[in-house]
């Protein structure tokens, strides 16, 4: 049916509203024009499903895009589907034309001609992504881990009930008994691996209890590893956050999963093997060094006995008492030393302070006075005024102290002719009273 003669109306404007909407049809149409535009194209892809019934003209297939969860319809001549023999897994590519159909609203490409992807091709094509991969630095040994020597809990990735499988954990738990692991089953060929095996690593890597996965699978044809050249599982590989051990096929293949792996293992058993230590080899390694151990310990305790042995040999550890009494006799001696000289000079000090005493003694006021010496002064209403030096300085009426030995006595100075006049003073001394010049006298 034509899509242009469903409808006789056109649509006023270019563009849709809530108040101006395109019906079905016009929007159909407008899909049958966009499509017919986009012309023949070239598609790769992998063949999953495959319906050819006898006695039919065309034959519908699914191809599916091998690194991302998306399919397309096909349809083709039955006779050149069979000729080449095409089968659920092949790879193959494809021309055709996009053709969509209005009435149901379905899309599918009408298929001319059919390629098969042989291996000289596919090896090709996974050598150019192994350049350009190695190029951006995936390879390089310096962006890869070393796995944990004891891991918490093992990630695998295999396929269900495999023989990679039964390997890895048999090996593992031979090794380590008590290993747990974590086990995700995913197809391991074929269209559906790609995306299962991204799904399973992504779940692995969130997992804080994983410290390593491992992703195994036994040999097969270059068809067969051909999801472990996969572009995008590789680039998956790479971003994981967690250790991944490669453990693909036999000692001869290596995909591209094993250059971006962190650890690429032979085999599956090889995985097992590396993945946790021996318990055998790590017991006999603990016994080793604790010979060395006991070993080192006896030559250091042999060693420092000796060294003790020397040491109470030599004369201060033999009579450790003989130098310290030696030390406190001269301690002894020196104090004794020390107590002579402090009394000696302590002597000597007071027979000087004696002698300087007598000396002092026999110089003071004191003795003269008792020599019969007096010393007169001049009284004044305020006190003493010094000491009579002249005759001069004592006219007729001055007031005199007159201080001999045992005390003083107060006089006052008489003209010539009369008599002095003397009487106690303060100190208690009698007064005396006599006639005489008056030249005071002492």
């Amino acid at each position: 049916m034509n899509p242009e003669q469903t409808s006789t109306a056109k649509p006023q404007g270019d563009r849709s509203s809530p108040e101006n909407p395109w019906p079905v049809r016009t929007v159909a149409r407008k899909i049958f024009d966009w499509i017919n535009r986009l012309g023949d194209v070239w598609v790769e892809g992998q063949v999953t499903q495959l319906s050819a019934r006898p006695g039919t003209a065309t034959a519908f297939l699914t191809l599916r895009d091998p690194s991302v969860d998306m399919s397309m319809q096909l349809t083709a001549p039955v006779a050149m589907v069979r000729e080449l023999q095409l089968s659920e897994g092949s790879r193959v590519v494809v021309h055709g034309k996009p053709n969509f159909f209005p009435n149901r609203g379905t899309l599918s490409l009408r298929v001319d001609e059919i390629r098969q992807v042989g291996i000289g091709e596919l090896l090709a094509r996974i050598e150019r992504l192994r350049k350009l991969l190695g190029a951006e630095g995936l390879f390089d040994p310096r962006r890869k881990r070393k796995p944990p020597f004891l891991p918490n809990k093992i990630g695998l990735v295999t396929g269900r009930a495999s023989a990679a499988e039964r390997d890895v954990l048999t090996n593992a738990h031979a090794r380590w008994p008590g290993a747990r692991f974590r086990v995700i089953t995913v197809a391991v060929q074929g269209a559906l691996a790609v995306p299962q095996i991204l799904t399973a690593l992504s779940t692995l890597d969130r997992d804080p209890e994983v410290d390593v996965i491992v992703l195994a699978r036994g040999g097969g044809s270059v068809e067969d590893l051909l999801p472990f050249s996969d572009e995008a599982l590789c680039r998956a590989v790479a971003q994981c956050r967690t250790p991944v051990l490669s453990a693909i096929g036999h000692e001869p293949d290596t995909p591209l999963v094993d250059h971006v792996a962190d650890v690429r293992c032979s085999t599956p058993t090889d995985a097992g093997k590396r993945v946790v230590p021996d318990v055998a080899e790590e017991g006999e390694r603990i016994r080793q060094l604790r010979d060395r151990s006991r070993r080192a310990l006896h030559g250091w305790v042999d060693r420092e006995r000796k060294l003790l042995a020397a040491l109470r040999t030599r004369p201060a550890l033999a009579d450790p008492h003989g130098p310290l009494d030696r030390r406190a006799e001269d301690v002894d001696r020196l104090r004794e030393r020390a107590r002579r000289a402090v009394r000696n000079r302590l002597d000597s000090e007071t027979s000087g302070l004696i002698a300087t005493t007598a000396r002092l003694t026999t110089l003071g006021p004191a003795a003269t006075l008792a020599r019969g010496y007096a010393v007169v002064q001049l009284l004044t209403p305020d006190g003493v005024d010094g000491v009579l030096r002249s005759t001069s300085q004592a006219p007729a009426g001055t007031l005199l102290r007159v201080r001999v030995a045992d005390g003083a006595v107060h006089a006052v100075v008489t003209p010539d002719g009369d008599g002095a006049e003397a009487h106690a003073d303060g100190d208690g001394n009698a007064a005396q009273e006599g006639g005489g010049g008056a030249e005071p006298r002492t």
